[in-house]
């Protein structure tokens, strides 16, 4: 604690005390540092310090006295203590999860976010007083509407974008604003649970379509609808690469689905969230630039270009549901976070995110192939596991042949590795797969896991 630092809480202490009573003169700067043996510099800074904060009142030529209308609360006389970590938090650092396909943080342009972000902070002295705009900072809307116009073969305005914190985020605002109770949404089974329990809060009912190596069961859909007679408003889908198997819908199943929209009335929800990370052959263009774009909402993570903990999403919506959506937020939160927002859109100007995203594909690719190689070549984890190379994402799909995977769960723990269960991605009931996110760990980080998993599986 700094000199100053301390003199402040001693003066505030020596007031609440009444030793200092209102009106009560202090002695001059140098008496007073003469006194304490302090530098009068800390004792100037540490007067102004409590002037500001209306501990004491300064007149020209009558010194500093104690404030004759005390402040009710000191915010220098607040000292938190530093949170304490726990024998339980140590161990669970010491975990390494491979449990999902999130991106390395080490490889984001994090200093030059920090930078753009110190910029935009700066920025707030010349903005109007009040609010942002509820859909997001314009500048960044914009930069999202070229970029994926561009990159993904959309065709939107600026007025087409409303930002969100995160996918999650998005999924939460559009079904608190365009759900009501009592209406039903479909999900892919084996699926993404946290977009399960968005639909759920706003009182929808969900129903789950198996997926298989083609993606979305289109013909379990159709039945589906039909049984619902209209009350299906929506069907939430990862159409690249699916959440959690990595498989893509093809083509045939994606068209099916964009039929059965239009036949049945109901909205398609395409989460599109590592669009980036395809690394065989070209990636499939979403199902709103092919002819659905007044039947899909287009949902997109930056969180995934960039790292889990920056929470930037986006919607890509028509005008009736953006209006909704905005009226949701300003009742939820009023905007986004309008610094971040300022300070992504400058990186993206600059092309700060297109070359980190072009590296972090080939560094992904490069980490993919390598837990391949590690796979097929020991034999305990090739006997334990089935699996398909997928074309993208930033995770594998393993299917245990043989054990439960309850068993492997926990003997990797003993070994200081966290798997989710297959169970994870199901509403219900039991299914022997794991998904082994790889993005996050480097080549040397991915043999030691094998082997550790090695040790795990049945003999």
């Amino acid at each position: 604690m700094s000199q100053q630092t301390q003199l402040t809480r001693a003066l505030i202490h020596e007031i609440q005390r009444g030793r200092l009573p209102p009106g009560s003169m202090l002695p001059g700067s140098r008496t007073l540092a003469d006194q304490l043996g302090v530098n009068r510099k800390v004792v100037v800074a540490a007067v102004d310090e409590l002037v500001a904060q209306g501990w004491l009142e300064t007149r020209p030529a009558s010194g500093t006295r104690v404030a004759a209308l005390l402040p009710r609360s000191a915010i220098a006389d607040v000292e938190l203590p530093s949170p304490r970590k726990t024998s339980g938090s140590r161990r669970e650092a010491s975990l390494v999860s491979i449990t999902d396909g999130l991106p390395d943080a080490r490889l984001a342009p994090l200093a030059e976010l920090s930078r753009a972000y110190a910029r935009a902070l700066r920025s707030l002295r010349r903005m109007a007083p009040g609010y942002s705009d509820v859909a997001g900072e314009p500048g960044l809307r914009e930069v999202i509407s070229g970029f994926v116009n561009q990159a993904r073969g959309l065709s939107t305005t600026t007025d087409d974008i409303f930002l969100t914190r995160g996918a999650q985020g998005a999924l939460g605002l559009y079904a608190l604003s365009m759900l009501e109770p009592g209406d039903v949404v479909a999900a892919e089974v084996p699926g993404y649970a946290p977009a399960w329990r968005a639909f759920e809060f706003a009182g929808a009912k969900v129903v789950h379509i198996p997926v298989d190596g083609d993606g979305l069961r289109t013909d379990v859909l159709e039945k589906t609808a039909r049984r619902l007679s209209g009350k299906l408003k929506a069907v939430y889908v990862t159409p690249h690469h699916q959440y959690p198997t990595s498989v893509a819908m093809t083509p045939e199943r994606r068209m099916k689905l964009l039929q059965l929209a239009e036949r049945f009335d109901f909205t398609v929800l395409e989460d599109d969230y590592d669009y980036e990370y395809h690394f065989d052959g070209e990636p499939l263009l979403p199902l709103h630039a092919t002819g659905g774009s007044r039947l899909v909402v287009y949902i997109g993570s930056l969180s995934k270009l960039l790292a889990p903990s920056v929470r930037l999403g986006y919607l890509v919506a028509s005008d009736s549901c953006i209006r909704r959506l905005k009226n949701t937020r300003e009742l939820l939160e009023r905007q986004g976070d309008i610094v971040l927002e300022r300070a992504i859109a400058e990186l993206f100007e600059d092309g700060t995110i297109q070359r980190h995203a072009r590296r972090a594909r080939r560094e992904y690719e490069a980490r993919r192939d390598h837990l391949i190689a590690r796979l097929s070549v020991s034999p305990a984890l090739e006997t334990c596991f089935d699996y398909t190379v997928p074309a993208g994402g930033l995770a594998l799909w393993l299917t245990l042949r043989q054990g439960t995977v309850e068993s492997l769960v926990a003997r990797a723990r003993e070994e200081r590795l966290l798997i989710a269960p297959g169970s994870t991605y199901l509403p219900k009931g039991r299914l022997d797969a794991i998904r082994f996110g790889f993005a996050a760990h480097d080549t040397k980080e991915l043999s030691r896991i094998c082997e550790k998993l090695a040790r795990c599986v049945p003999s």
